[in-house]
Parts: structure tokens; sequence; C-alpha cells
């Protein structure tokens, strides 16, 4: 099927038809650049004669990676199968599966998450008589993993260690690989370290994958640290067709090791290199654009570019001064059903914020005016408990060196195993050289223990033993584990409702299985990785890719490991989204809310005083703003109460930096303010808490009472009938009985009818909307008619 790109754009034709040599692509926002990467490989494909398996992809979420994989599949059919599609992180990890030994690891080795890590540094501070009140472990964790994202090893960054956490960090740097070795496992930073290591260090290994990409393609480049730079270097140096795309406008994360300068200097590293610049957004309209060129065009350090768009103006944006934190939630809740009302789909809406303190307060505005949302990067899923326990069990089973797994579910559900039994097989192991599992077969007969916990010890390790013959079905094979473990039973057994959620999150955790499942063939071929060996390589060029199997315990325990709380994003469900700026990159939405824009929140106060910082962050609000599609809202608030104390700080510069003529105002100090109609809704503080600064309070040296004459009407004074007694109000509503079949009256919504109670919970059927609302009857401003 040949390729159409006559139906791309000038620039992104120029990307496409650059076959040779280094090519740099900067891909301004919603410039298309998912289409140029996929093009580009499908014209490969098609008419360069290049085979899948020559071409290496690396993207930063699994998500883009599957999105190109699908797009792929739509422009080449199923020969894209044996390309390799993959974050850096998957890439390495397939590296190493197939060299492990190479480094003195087995193949079916542990990828150990943070939980995991933080476990191993706490028992390694112990043996080390380390205090953890002097030197905490999460600051011994960021030294060791910025010196593995800068691929420094434990002796070097002993020698350059000068400072007491440094040297502290030595010491703890050294037993963590000691550790990590011996258990078979390694961190997400050792991933890109290790892979460093075997290209570096094996000249044969090098020479295979250099031979075999002829073509390489690295997208979000501006986000690349040290380490994926390095190893970008040493796969390109054979044949230097390295293409980069990526936008140095939307480097936020180098709080993650990001390099910005890894992309600005690209034409150094590769001095005859192709630049093409794709300027043209298909995303927003043209006041959305015009405000992200016009904040993005104060930075110094950046390649210049001006984005444009053959769309319309649209609306402008939308800036609104709060009164304070729970004013701003009102308005954007009324905003957001006026968007609604107006045939928005909650989907479509999205609330950023800078940091998660602001989140608590939207959340409990959106509660009570019953909009529905979803939040993104909270506590993740596999974060909880009881998710990890699961893991922790199947981990063991493909790899019973994990000797962290091992501990952590020895006594989970409880059996009798203590912590003397723990640390007297601990012993045994550090004896025998053997690991935790191993050395807990020797407990089950040592005359020193009591019987009962001989037995315990047994029936684990039998357990361990007897899920490793399971075969078959994954999502049953993985049941009778749960099943076995008794981890549900003990929560029955506790019967709490804490207990029921935590059975509901496991039986979600089925619910993953069979999503990764579904995505994942049995019949696929458990491809390796190219051989280091052979007389010319050609058996390794010709080889398809490894790719995870979905009846593969191992393959799904590697695919959850590398998962992101963004790639579980779910798409169905209609409700808000609420997340950071920092993980809005790559998404997009109709209509985005950027809460808190004021100065020391964001920008945010680490970042005033440091003209890079400030550089940062305000490439983080060019971020927020080109996720706009169509309507963009700016809020701020006069006063503040965050991080435990109250603030009031100036507008943010980057709301000042973008053009009045393509701002519009209102709120509390600005012409044109005319209330939200939130003023009306009782709750638990007065108006929410913000009923007097609202109605007549000095904010700004001038009275807000006084500046909306002429529309007193409209706003009735703080001091009326309707606010004298608010608090009575919301109790009485607390305290009120609510069946099924009742009339009730809501303060926004109207008059309405109870067609379901469960609990605290209403549903309410609205007369004048004719939507089903999710009221909790705690927060609800409703009145029951006729009782």
């Amino acid at each position: 099927m040949p390729i159409d790109i006559e139906t791309l754009n000038g620039p992104q034709r120029e990307a496409v038809v650059t076959i040779d040599g280094p090519l740099l692509v900067l891909a301004g926002a919603g410039s298309g650049k998912t289409r140029v990467l996929t093009y580009r490989i499908a014209n490969l494909i098609e008419n360069h004669g290049v085979a899948p398996w020559e071409i290496l992809a690396i993207t930063f979420t699994n998500k883009a990676a599957a999105e190109m994989r699908e797009r792929l599949a739509g422009l080449v059919g199923p020969r894209c199968r044996g390309m390799w599609v993959s974050t850096f992180h998957s890439m390495c990890v397939r590296i190493l599966r197939a060299d492990a030994e190479r480094l003195g690891f087995t193949r079916n080795f542990t990828i150990y998450d943070v939980d995991d890590q933080k476990r191993l540094y706490k028992e390694i501070m112990a043996e080390l008589d380390i205090d953890p009140k002097r030197f905490p472990a999460n600051a011994l964790m960021n030294r060791i993993s910025t010196a593995k994202n800068e691929l420094v090893v434990p002796g070097d960054f002993e020698n350059q260690a000068s400072d007491p956490v440094g040297k502290v960090a030595a010491r703890v740097y050294a037993r963590l690989q000691e550790r990590l070795k011996a258990a078979n496992a390694f961190d997400f930073d050792d991933l890109l370290l290790y892979a460093y290591l075997l290209l570096k260090n094996h000249e044969d290994v090098r020479a295979a994958y250099q031979q075999r990409f002829r073509y390489l393609m690295v997208d979000e480049y501006q986000d690349t640290n040290h380490a994926q730079y390095a190893i970008t270097q040493l796969l390109a140096e054979g044949h230097k067709n390295i293409m980069v795309v990526g936008d140095d406008d939307q480097s936020i994360y180098s709080w993650r090791g990001a390099d910005l300068r890894n992309i600005l200097e690209f034409e150094q590293d590769y001095p005859n290199a192709h630049v093409v610049k794709l300027e043209q957004n298909y995303r927003s309209v043209g006041n959305v654009l015009a405000a992200a060129n016009a904040v993005i065009a104060n930075n110094q350090h950046r390649k210049q570019k001006k984005l444009f768009t053959a769309s319309e103006d649209g609306e402008k944006i939308n800036v609104y001064l709060a009164s304070d934190e729970r004013d701003e939630g009102r308005w954007i809740a009324g905003e957001i059903e006026k968007q609604r009302a107006a045939g928005l789909t909650y989907n479509q809406v999205a609330v950023f914020y800078r940091t998660n303190a602001q989140s608590r307060m939207l959340e409990d505005m959106l509660l009570r005016a019953g909009v529905p949302y979803r939040i993104v990067g909270g506590t993740r899923f596999f974060d909880r408990a009881e998710i990890r326990d699961v893991m922790a069990y199947l981990t063991l089973i493909v790899n019973p060196a994990d000797d962290i797994a091992a501990k952590r579910v020895v006594n989970v559900p409880r059996r009798g195993i203590g912590k003397t039994t723990i640390e007297r097989i601990e012993q045994f192991g550090r004896e025998m050289d053997m690991p935790f599992i191993e050395a807990a077969e020797l407990a089950i007969v040592d005359p020193e223990l009591r019987a009962s916990t001989r037995q315990s010890v047994a029936s684990f390790v039998g357990l361990i033993n007897e899920a490793r013959t399971y075969g078959g079905d994954l999502r049953k094979v993985i049941e009778a584990v749960i099943d076995k473990s008794g981890l549900i039973g003990a929560l029955q057994a506790e019967n709490t409702d804490e207990a029921r959620g935590r059975i509901e999150n496991i039986q979600e955790f089925l619910g993953v299985v069979d999503e990764f499942v579904s995505t994942h063939d049995d019949e696929d071929a458990d491809y390796a990785a190219p051989t280091t060996g052979g007389d010319d390589g050609a058996a390794a060029d010709a080889a398809p890719t490894r790719v995870l199997r979905g009846d593969s315990l191992a393959d799904f325990i590697e695919w959850v490991r590398l998962r992101t709380d963004l790639d579980t994003v779910a798409e169905d469900g209609n409700a808000v989204t609420l997340m950071t700026v920092h993980s809005s990159k790559g998404l997009e939405f109709d209509c985005v809310f950027v809460a808190g824009m004021e100065e020391t929140l964001f920008p945010h106060m680490n970042s005033v005083g440091d003209a890079a910082s400030i550089e940062e962050e305000r490439r983080l609000a060019y971020v927020a703003i080109t996720r706009a599609r169509k309507r963009l809202f700016l809020t701020c608030a006069s006063q503040r109460q965050i991080f435990g104390q109250a603030s009031a700080n100036p507008m943010s510069r980057f709301i000042q930096e973008i053009p009045s003529e393509l701002r519009q105002s209102s709120g509390v100090g600005s012409a044109g303010f005319s209330g939200t109609g939130w003023e009306k809704r009782g709750s638990r503080r007065g108006i929410a808490g913000s009923g007097a600064e609202a109605g007549e309070g000095r904010v700004f040296g001038r009275s807000s009472a006084s500046g909306s004459a002429g529309r007193s009407d409209r706003r009735p004074s703080v001091r009326s009938e309707a606010y004298a007694r608010p608090e009575a109000g919301k109790k009485a509503a607390a305290k009120m009985a609510f069946a099924t079949g009742d009339s009730v009256d809501h303060k926004t919504f109207g008059r309405g009818k109870v067609t379901k109670v469960d609990g605290d919970t209403l549903y309410v059927k609205f007369a004048k909307s004719g939507q089903t609302k999710k009221l909790l009857k705690d927060y609800a401003p409703i009145v029951k008619i006729g009782a």
C-alpha cells in the first residue's frame, strides 16, 4: 500500500522524506509529531526496502508506544510487529534479558519498584548502622538515583563524594548493588545503567545492535537524561541514521534528570544534522496559541519558533480572580456545569494544578457541586498495599531469589511467622549464601523453632513451590495463587468497610490481568533479542523482536512494573480529569482550567530567584496552555490557605505575559464582576468559608462591595437573612432522613426527586436539566419539600 505523503504539510513531508543521516525535528505542541514519526517509518518500509526489525523507535510512555504501534498497523499492516517500538526502560529490559548472564544476573531477574527499593534501603541502613534521622532514606535514594542516571558507578561515586551525605550514600550504593545482584534484581535506574554498561563494555553485543538497528528514532528527546542520551549515542554509532523529535519549549523534567542541552546541542553532536521545524498547530484555536507564544517568548534558552494555526481565533482566555481557594473551586465547578449545559462532556474537561496539595480543595468543591471527577497521579492503584502483596506473591513464583518479595509476604496474611523467625531465616541465608526462600526450607527442620512456626513456614514455602508448577490460563493461575495465599479470606474475616474495599481492589487487579491477556497473544513467539554470535550477524538481523506473551506470568509482571500512572488513565467513565501540570504533558482537552496562577505557587516558590528554574516553570505554563483545544480558564486567588498557612500573593507573571487583548477577566476587584451564583450555597463554613471576604471584605485595599455599585440586586448582603445561620441549614440537612420518591430543592440545580438512597449518598433527578446527580447528603445544600 503506497504511503500518501501528500496529506502532510511542507515541513512534515520534509521530515518524512529525509532518510539518511542525523535529523532533528523541532515539533511544537500539537504539530503532528506522531504522524511524522509513523509516516517516516512507513516510508522507510514501503519505499526504501528497510526491514521492520532494522528500525528502533523509542517513546517516553507505554501509551505513546501503543498509539504508535496502532497507527503503524494502519499504515503498513502486520509487518510492523517485527519492529521495536518501546520506552527506554522496556528497551533496556529486552537488551538485558538477552545477555543478563554477561553481567552476572540470570534472565528471570526482577524489577524493583520504589516500594521494594525503600524496603531494601532500610535494611541496608540498619545493617550499616546508619541513622535514618540524620540521613533520611529518601535523600540517599535521590543521590544514588542521580548517580545512576549520570552513569556513575559505586567506585567512582565514592571517589567523588566529599560531603557527609555523599559519603554515607557511597557506602549504601556499594552495598545496594551487591544486594540487588544477590537478589537477581534491578531497580528502575539500573535498567538504564546496566544496559549502558553492557553495550559499552561488550563490543560484540554493541556491534550486533548497531548492525541490526539501521534507523533509530527517539521521541520527546528534550526529556532524555544523561544515561538515555549515552545509550542513544552508542546505538546510533553504527549507521548515524538517528532522528530525534522534541520540543525544547516542553522540557519540564529537569528534577527527574532530563537535560535540555541534549536537544539544544544536537547539532554540535551531529554537525551535518538536518533540522526541520513543525510550527503549524492542529490542536488549539488561535487565541490559545497566541497566548502560549506570548508566554514562551520570554525564555532566553530556546530554539526560535512560533506556532500558528489555520483554525479560528476562538474565545478569549478567561481569567478569574477568586477571593480565596474555596471561591476558586466553587467558580471552577460552576463554569464546568455551564460548559456541560452548552454540550461539552465531562470527559473533555480537565483541571490542572501546580502542586498536589491544591487538589484537596478542588475535589471538595467539585464534590459539593456533584461534578464527577477522576484524579491522575494520586495514590496509584499499583501502590496500594493489597496489590503490592499480590504482586510480591507472583514475583516470588517467577524469581524465588527475590528476598524483598519473600519478606513482604512471608507473614501476609498473618500466619504466625514473627520477626525473630524472619531474622533466623535471614541468618541461615547469610551463612549458607542462599536466597530467603531456600533458607526458609532449612527453618522447617530447625528444632529451635516452635512446631507451629515450622508448620507455618512449611505451608508458605509449599504454597510458593506448588504455584511454580501452575500453567495454562493466566487469569486462572493468578486467581489460584490469590486463593491459596489466603489474602482474600483474611480480609473477609476482618469484615470492615476498609477490608471490603481492599477485596474490591484485588478483584480489580484481575481486570488488569484480563487487560494484559486481551492485548497480548499467546501465540506470539517469545523471540530473543539479537544473538551476539554468528558469522555475520545476519541471523540476528532477521530475527523478529521479542514480544510479551499473554500466557506468561513473568511477562505480565514485567508489563505491570513498566506501566506508569498515565498509562492507567481509563478512557471510559464520564468524569472531569484532575491532575498536576506535569502529568498533563502529551494530553489534550477541549476545555482546560489551570488553578492557582499566583506567584510562589506557579511559578513555584522554589524557583523564584533562579533564572533557569523560572524558565522551566514558564515551559510548564506553556505545556498547560497548549493542552487546551477550544477554551482556557486561568484562576488565581487574592488569598489562599495552602501548605498549612495563609498567604496572599500577586497574580502569576505568566498571566501578565499574555497580551491583555487576548484575556477577559472577572472576579474580585476586576471589571464586570457579577457573582457566580455560588454565593447562595450553604456549606460547613458559612458561604464555604469566604462569605465576608467575597461580599464586603477589603481586597487589595479597596472594598469589593463598593466596587459593585449598580449590581447590588444581583448579590445580597452577607448580613441578609439568607446567610444568617448557614451552619444550621447544613446540619439540618445532615440529620434529615431521605427516602426514594422524596421531593427536594437544591440551591443550584433546583427541584428534583430522590431516585435512590445509598447510605449518605443520594441520587437525585432534577426537573430543570433532566439529569440525575449523585450527591453527598452531608455536603449538598438540599432541603426536603413537604416534609
